[in-house]
């Protein structure tokens, strides 16, 4: 099945699916730049690992939960309660959840080898406040953007805060958005390239720098997505007579139900 979208597909945001979601992008963004880079260049993968506590409303629940019945201690052996006595607690047991997350590193192959741009499609805690994984996130920005190394970073999630390295305030004056592609060069410190992107339109083509005299190269994010979809089971993991989470504005919403409604799937 198509995606049913132009562009992206709200259904595909919810953070519980996100993490084969990301993984699709990342990896047929690097085939597509190893097919498109030029003779001197190559598209690696890059991988950050923090722990965090389970979340039941992004991660799978992997806690244990032990319940004593009245009048047992919780260690065993059977015993009455003495009157007044301290009920017996529930015992909870929470395994920490290993997050494992990829990004792309262009590099300058030579002796040493120069990473020269990085690629970032932005997860849901890179986006949650004072989640681990934002924190190691907005360390690696900041690292990548004094290194004076060229940064392209892809927000195709349209909850939590803001995360790209362009200026909020100064982005809420050229418009709006529902995604956001954005681009720094080492180059320039104070200068963005930003490509807002409409829930209704296909992703756009956006620029991936290269060394000084190269040219930069073109990479189609609707093929990224094209790509990860049709080689994906996302399509048979969608409910599409549910709503999108996060929830759609009403205007959005009656839109992709019609359009959803035309290829008869709501």
């Amino acid at each position: 099945m198509l995606n049913p979208f132009p562009g992206m597909n709200p259904y595909l945001e919810h953070p519980a699916r996100w993490p084969s979601i990301h993984q699709g992008l990342i990896t047929y963004t690097r085939e597509i730049l190893n097919q498109i880079l030029p003779s001197g260049y190559a598209a690696e993968m890059g991988e950050r690992l923090y722990v965090v506590q389970p979340d039941r409303n992004i991660y799978p629940d992997v806690a244990v939960l032990q319940h004593p019945t009245p009048g047992t201690r919780p260690s065993g052996g059977v015993a009455v309660a003495p009157r007044n006595a301290a009920e017996a607690p529930w015992v909870l047991t929470v395994d920490p959840i290993e997050m494992r997350e990829v990004y792309i590193e262009v590099v300058r192959i030579g002796q040493p080898a120069r990473i020269v741009t990085v690629v970032e499609v932005l997860s849901p805690s890179n986006k949650a406040s004072g989640s681990p994984g934002r924190e190691l996130y907005l360390t690696k920005q900041q690292e990548t953007l004094e290194a004076g190394v060229n940064l392209l970073e892809i927000d195709l999630l349209r909850s939590g805060a803001h995360t790209v390295a362009a200026p909020y305030e100064a982005l809420c004056r050229k418009g709006t958005w529902d995604y956001l592609a954005c681009l720094h060069r080492g180059t320039d410190r104070l200068r963005w390239e930003v490509w807002p992107i409409s829930l209704r339109q296909p992703l756009p083509t956006v620029l991936v720098p290269l060394g000084p005299g190269d040219p930069d190269v073109e990479l189609d994010l609707q093929a990224v997505f094209n790509r990860s979809w049709e080689t994906s089971s996302h399509a048979r993991f969608l409910d599409y007579n549910t709503d999108p989470v996060p929830p759609l504005a009403v205007e959005d919403q009656a839109w992709a139900d019609e359009l959803l409604r035309e290829q008869s799937l709501k």
